[in-house]
């Protein structure tokens, strides 16, 4: 890929404000006075709705138009176990699908919930962290092939970085009642992908390709995936009414199909 150095700076500066827009949802956490569990479940239902648009309506789709799609899918599945195995490597006590019951193994209900509420709260910052790598990578190489067109990815990531932020501060401030640290792992979460950028300066810039940056989409939306199935909407539905979570899935796809679709006129 041909890179004009005089557009190196900018690529990196959208790529900071991109990926650093997940720290607008992240505030979130800072206008709950009280957390509820009917919020929880909107915003974990929501969450779910985000990154299922984004992995089945924009991620796949995108790399399937770059790369061939039996690459892009074993990509998309080889995402999906490698986070499966790391959700199994979990030990016992510490992973709610082995709970019998919340007041097992001495501990009251409440830690027990706001554990599992953690957990789900860290991994869907896993999984937005792995999704913002090849972000930052498709800002970078768009912006150095394209300035127009950089800007305009970059503005597509920031709008829908917002909701995401969302989803890792909520959980967490909600398990954690720390505005502080919820704030912080949502930060970490966002950081990703101009830390991407500067790799892909550093190191990456003679081999990054079309090709390359689709098989990292398709990868990150194997994990959003197994994160939405596996951990939001199971824990979603635990702590609120079915209608709640139907209507956050709903609203977070809403949300980002119209935000990219008026980008896009």
């Amino acid at each position: 890929m041909d890179a004009s150095s005089g557009n190196i700076g900018f690529a990196l500066l959208l790529s900071v404000l991109a990926g650093l827009s997940t720290c607008i949802g992240g505030t979130i956490a800072y206008f709950i006075k009280k957390p509820k569990l009917v919020y929880l479940s909107l915003v974990l239902g929501f969450s779910a709705g985000v990154m299922i648009y984004i992995s089945f309506m924009e991620l796949l789709p995108r790399a399937f138009e770059s790369l061939g799609k039996i690459e892009c899918l074993a990509a998309f599945f080889v995402g999906i176990i490698i986070i499966g195995l790391i959700d199994m490597s979990i030990p016992m006590i510490k992973n709610p699908h082995h709970y019998k019951d919340l007041s097992d193994y001495g501990e009251s209900k409440e830690n027990k919930t706001n554990k599992i509420i953690m957990k789900t709260g860290m991994l869907s910052a896993l999984a937005i962290g792995i999704h913002n790598f090849p972000e930052g990578l498709t800002t970078l190489g768009a912006t150095l092939a394209d300035l127009k067109l950089g800007i305009f990815i970059a503005i597509a990531v920031a709008i829908h970085n917002i909701p995401e932020g969302i989803s890792v501060s909520v959980p967490i401030f909600y398990a954690t009642k720390n505005k502080k640290k919820a704030f912080f792992y949502t930060f970490l979460s966002g950081i990703a992908e101009p830390i991407a950028a500067v790799i892909g300066v550093l190191v990456l810039l003679p081999f990054i390709s079309i090709q390359i940056v689709s098989l990292l989409m398709s990868f990150a939306a194997g994990i959003m995936i197994y994160i939405s199935i596996d951990e939001l909407l199971p824990m979603a539905h635990k702590y609120g009414h079915s209608h709640t979570v139907i209507i956050g899935i709903v609203l977070g796809m809403f949300i980002i199909a119209i935000s990219l679709f008026l980008l896009q006129m």
